[in-house]
């Protein structure tokens, strides 16, 4: 039987283990592979998850490191963007691509893209960007209409979303901070193939080691794998993992990984996809107002969540002027003057990451 420990025991490991306050990593590929694929719809903001947990403390430098091919931008585990390793791209679309692909057949049904279609138009990428060429959206979408190919806005999208899981594509080097895609081929080596119950064994590891406590439902909702796959992983890797009893709920972890708390801050500001935030529906930050409308934020970027200690005390909006950072700040409930001097400071650790002054606005 797991041992039992408290809420704050779970999320006080986690902070540790993810490093937001355990000892900072050296850089964002380091952090990046930690935490293994990074939830990055929001890509500024996912940089500043990954400068918060690293060396790599401005925006530049994070983008420099992803230039210089550190890690990609792609769809992966969900239909959705993420930061993965470029050694951990190719065997973990193997393992999740077809169930992504596969979900999203009745929508490409409805915009006219069969499998004939979608071959097509990964086959067509891959002539098109060979040599080691990097374009953006806009540039494909063209050669695509020119070429008889679907081009619609969400036809192209979802073409290239597909040659993504595919293996076919990822991200190039930005543009400024535009994106771009290359071939796969041309960033990741090719490696041993791993056969299914391997790979699934290896990323359920990898996900306790950097996201644990964590449930075997947080596991499927971040993966995508069955809970017969998991199930199975966790009997494979044995004492490899250990277990806790938190709130009727069995959290897995691995002992291994370092979980001392060497630079906790009293607050921080979490983009709403940051993997401390996202990955933990039922054990996460506690909501000190959860009658607050927040009914838009997960649609939005350039914002997230407010942490005062280990509760969810409000979100907070950012963006980015010429010579400043405007962070807005609308709080759920009334905060002390110690908690308002800690979201000061957390605001203050964003806008250098900008290189920008602050401008803290409270709401």
């Amino acid at each position: 039987m797991p041992r039992r420990v408290t809420r704050d025991w779970v999320l006080r490991r986690r902070l540790a283990t993810q490093r937001l306050s355990g000892s900072e990593l050296r850089t964002g590929s380091d952090a990046v592979r930690l935490l293994v694929c990074v939830q990055a719809q929001d890509a500024p903001l996912t940089a500043h998850s990954l400068a918060m947990r690293t060396r790599s403390s401005t925006y530049d430098a994070v983008l420099d490191e992803q230039r210089a091919g550190g890690w990609v931008r792609t769809h992966i585990l969900r239909p959705t963007w993420h930061f993965v390793a470029p050694e951990d791209l190719r065997w973990i679309q193997a393992l999740t691509g077809p169930k992504v692909e596969s979900s999203l057949a009745a929508r490409h049904r409805g915009l006219g893209l069969d499998t004939r279609r979608l071959s097509r138009a990964s086959e067509a990428l891959s002539n098109l960007l060979a040599g080691g060429k990097a374009l953006t959206r806009k540039e494909i979408q063209r050669h695509f209409a020119r070429n008889g190919l679907p081009a619609s806005g969400e036809q192209i999208g979802h073409q290239l979303l597909v040659a993504e899981v595919r293996s076919v594509i990822c991200s190039g080097p930005p543009r400024g901070t535009e994106h771009t895609y290359q071939l796969v081929e041309d960033v990741v080596a090719h490696d041993k193939e791993l056969d299914p119950d391997e790979a699934a064994r290896r990323l359920a590891q990898r996900f306790y080691a950097g996201h644990g406590p964590a449930s075997e439902r947080d596991l499927q909702r971040w993966s995508g794998l069955t809970l017969t796959q998991i199930r199975a992983a966790i009997v494979d890797l044995g004492e490899r993992l250990a277990a806790v009893e938190c709130e009727g709920e069995t959290l897995h972890f691995d002992p291994s990984v370092s979980a001392r708390a060497t630079r906790a801050q009293d607050a921080y500001l979490l983009s709403t996809f940051d993997e401390a935030q996202l990955t933990y529906p039922t054990t996460g930050f506690v909501r000190r107002g959860p009658d607050a409308d927040r009914t838009r934020q997960v649609s939005e970027a350039g914002g997230g969540v407010v942490i005062a200690g280990l509760d969810d005390v409000g979100t907070f909006k950012r963006k980015v002027a010429p010579k400043h950072v405007i962070v807005s700040v609308t709080a759920d409930v009334r905060l002390s003057s110690q908690e308002r001097t800690a979201v000061h400071d957390a605001a203050e650790r964003l806008a250098a990451f900008h290189q920008r002054e602050l401008e803290l606005q409270w709401s």
